[in-house]
Formats: C-alpha cells, structure tokens, sequence
C-alpha cells in the first residue's frame, strides 16, 4: 500500500471511528467531531499497533502508558465545555493524542508529562503537525503548572486517588478539572467546577486508566484502591 492509499485507508477508519464508536454514543458537539475527524490519530500510535489506530480501545505507547480509547478522549473532551478561548491545562501527556484533540478546541494548552521520552516524542510529533499552540512540558503534573495558571479546563489521563488540590486550585473561575478518580479496581469519571471557594462535583461513567504517578498521585508500587 503506498502512501496515499494508506492515508485514503487510515481517513476512512476515522470517518468510521467518528460515526460508530462517537455519535452513536452521544458525543455530538460539532466542533469535537470535526477535531476527531481531523486529527490523524494512527500518527500517534507506535508502528506495530498502527493499524488497530481506530479500534475502540486503548493502545500501549510504551513507557507503560497508552493512548485512550477513542470514546473516552472524546468524552473527556466534551465534559470540559471549551468554546475556543480556553487556557487548558493536560496532566498527562502520553503520545500527544489527547493534546491534538485540545489544541483543535482551544486557544492555548499546556500539556504536561512526568516520563521525559514520552513528552519530546510527543513534542516533535505535534510540531510536525503544525500546532503552535500546544506547549508540552516535562514534570510533575500532580502538580498541575502553576506558573501559567489560572486555566478554564483541566484534563487528567490518569488515574488519581482523589482530585488533586493543586489543580483545583489552579481552576480559573467557572473552570472544570475531568479527572479519573479511583484505583487499581476501577475509577469513576468526575468533573469538578470551580465557584468561588466552592467545588462542585459531579460523577459520570467507570473508567479504566493507568496509575497517576507523583506527589499527588499513586506512590510506585502503590497501586490498589483506598
């Protein structure tokens, strides 16, 4: 298969990707599905796992992490209510994937990622791509990144035992943290929203996400529900 027909194979699957595992779910903001349809996710994905790139499931990226299942990315997404002129803040870098998505759907993201291959893997693919607006960086995401807060939206990819202080804080007014909270056994998808002071909490669906690893996160070999 040469190139072009690859890229014609790989823009049916996302066509597919899009119309079976997102719509048909109840993921129907217009400006996510265009994302979902635009971005090239198999560019994303380690070569030998390259044609799964559009299955509905998560892949491994090395390093011990993966790339979220396509319906998981797009959910995340949509519970942050971004209309264009958000500073988002991801925890989590991982291939860049989720980034992607957010740099379609927002003004400016900060994207950070604690293994240091990961993230310049991710940072040359993303440049490559021609997105300007994402910035990744290497560290503690537990953390968040408080130099460049407040943020409007805050993703988290991975799971944490219970929402992180320091991005809650981080939550301009109004602003929403999705994060996974829960363990080795199972987490449940939660969106908080910042009033004031005040945090509203709201549940969603059961996920399945790798460990959160840092301050605030999971210690190494640590790794069971509370």
């Amino acid at each position: 298969m040469n190139q072009q027909d690859e890229e014609a194979f790989f823009e049916r699957e996302r066509k597919r990707m899009v119309d079976e595992q997102l719509r048909r779910r109840g993921i129907h903001e217009p400006r996510l599905l265009k994302a979902m349809l635009k971005v090239p996710r198999h560019r994303f994905v380690p070569l030998e796992h390259r044609h799964l790139a559009y299955v509905d499931g998560p892949l491994p990226i090395g390093a011990g992490q993966t790339i979220s299942q396509p319906y998981i990315v797009a959910l995340m997404t949509q519970l942050l209510l971004l209309e264009g002129d958000e500073k988002v803040l991801e925890v989590g870098t991982g291939s860049g994937y989720q980034a992607a998505i957010l740099g379609e759907l927002a003004r400016v993201v900060h994207t950070i990622e604690l293994h240091a291959e990961l993230a310049e893997r991710a940072h040359r693919l993303l440049q490559e791509l021609g997105y300007q607006n994402i910035h990744v960086h290497i560290g503690d995401g537990s953390l968040g990144l408080p130099e460049f807060a407040p943020y409007q939206a805050i993703i988290v990819t991975a799971a944490a035992p219970k929402a992180p202080l320091a991005l809650l804080e981080q939550l301009d007014e109004g602003g929403r943290l999705v994060i996974p909270v829960g363990g080795q056994w199972g987490q449940m998808l939660e969106r908080w929203t910042r009033h004031g002071s005040q945090f509203e909490q709201e549940e969603f669906v059961p996920v399945a996400f790798v460990p959160l690893r840092g301050e605030a996160g999971w210690k190494e070999n640590h790794w069971e529900q509370e």
